[in-house]
C-alpha cells in the first residue's frame, strides 16, 4: 500500500516594491518638471528685456534660479512620491514601522527613477541643440575667427579709436601686418588674462598693438591694456562663482526633492491604509 501526499501550492509572496506605481509617480513628476522649466524660461524671458538699460546682476540671477531649481524639484518630487503611495499595493501583516520604511523608499526610488528620466530628457534635447550650433559653428568658422574671441566685447573695446585723434597712417596694416591678426593676438592674450597675469613682454605686446591700431599714447595704451586685462579676470571669476553657484543649487535641489519624495509618498500611503486620522 503506498501512501498519497498532497503538498498545497504555497502563493509566491507579493514583492515588496510596486514598480507600477513607481513608474506612474516618476513619470508624473518628470513631466511636472519639464512644465516648470518651462515655465521658469518663460518668467526670465518676459521679466529681463534685452533693451532695457538695467543691468542684470549675473550673480543674483543665478540665485534666483537656483531657488527656482530647488522649489521645483521639491514640489514634483513631493507630487510624484504622493501619487506613488497612493497607488502601490497594500501589504497585509506588516509591522507599522516596515510600512512607513517602505513607503518613504518607495518615494526614493520614485525620486531617482524621475531625476533620470529628466537627466535623459533634458541632455538629449541640449545634445540636439548643441549639434546643430556646432554644425553652424563649422560653417561660419572662417567668417568669425576674425571677430569673435574668448571674450569679443573686451577686445571691441581694446580697438576702440581715440575720439581726439585719428588712427595714424597705415593702421590698417601696422607693422606689415593686417588687423585680423592683431585681433587674433589680443584675443588669445586677452584669454590668457582671464587665467593667470600676463607677462611683461606679453603685456608690452598688447599694449604695442592698442597704440598702433587705435592712435593712443603709449601711456594711454598701458592703462586700457591693464583695465582690459583686471576685466577678463573678472569676468572668469564671475563665470566660475555662477557655475559654483549653481552646482551647489543642483545638490540642494536634489536633497530636497529627495526627502519631499519620500515624505509625501509615506503620507499617501498612510492616507490608502487609513493610518492618518484614526
Amino acid at each position: 500500500m503506498v501512501d498519497t501526499v498532497i503538498v498545497e501550492n504555497e502563493a509566491a509572496p507579493p514583492a515588496v516594491i510596486s514598480w507600477p506605481a513607481v513608474l506612474a509617480g516618476a513619470t508624473v513628476a518628470a513631466a511636472f518638471s519639464l512644465m516648470m522649466l518651462a515655465l521658469g524660461s518663460g518668467l526670465g524671458f518676459s521679466t529681463f528685456s534685452p533693451w532695457s538699460t538695467h543691468t542684470v546682476d549675473t550673480l543674483r540671477g543665478a540665485t534666483f534660479a537656483g531657488i527656482f531649481l530647488a522649489a521645483t524639484a521639491m514640489l514634483a518630487s513631493a507630487l510624484g512620491g504622493y501619487v506613488t503611495g497612493r497607488l502601490r499595493r497594500l501589504w497585509s501583516g506588516v509591522h507599522s514601522d516596515e510600512v512607513m520604511f517602505r513607503d518613504q523608499a518607495h518615494g526614493l526610488v520614485t525620486w531617482a527613477v524621475a531625476t533620470i528620466v529628466a537627466a535623459c530628457l533634458l541632455g538629449s534635447a541640449t545634445t540636439t541643440l548643441i549639434g546643430g550650433a556646432a554644425k553652424e559653428a563649422t560653417r561660419n568658422a572662417a567668417a568669425s575667427q576674425a571677430s569673435v574671441g574668448a571674450y569679443p566685447d573686451l577686445t571691441d573695446r581694446l580697438f576702440q579709436y581715440d575720439r581726439l585723434k585719428a588712427p595714424s597712417p597705415g593702421a590698417t596694416t601696422a607693422f606689415g601686418r593686417p588687423f585680423e591678426v592683431d585681433r587674433a593676438t589680443a584675443d588669445r592674450l586677452l584669454a590668457v588674462a582671464a587665467t593667470r597675469p600676463l607677462t611683461t613682454e606679453e603685456h608690452e605686446n598688447l599694449a604695442g598693438i592698442i597704440a598702433s591700431r587705435t592712435g593712443l599714447a603709449a601711456a594711454d595704451a598701458e592703462a586700457r591694456a591693464t583695465a582690459m586685462e583686471n576685466d577678463a579676470r573678472n569676468a572668469a571669476d564671475i563665470a566660475r562663482r555662477v557655475a559654483m553657484r549653481l552646482a551647489f543649487w543642483t545638490v540642494a535641489a536634489m536633497l530636497l526633492g529627495a526627502l519631499s519624495s519620500c515624505l509625501a509618498a509615506w503620507e499617501g500611503g498612510a492616507l490608502r491604509d487609513r493610518r492618518l486620522g484614526r
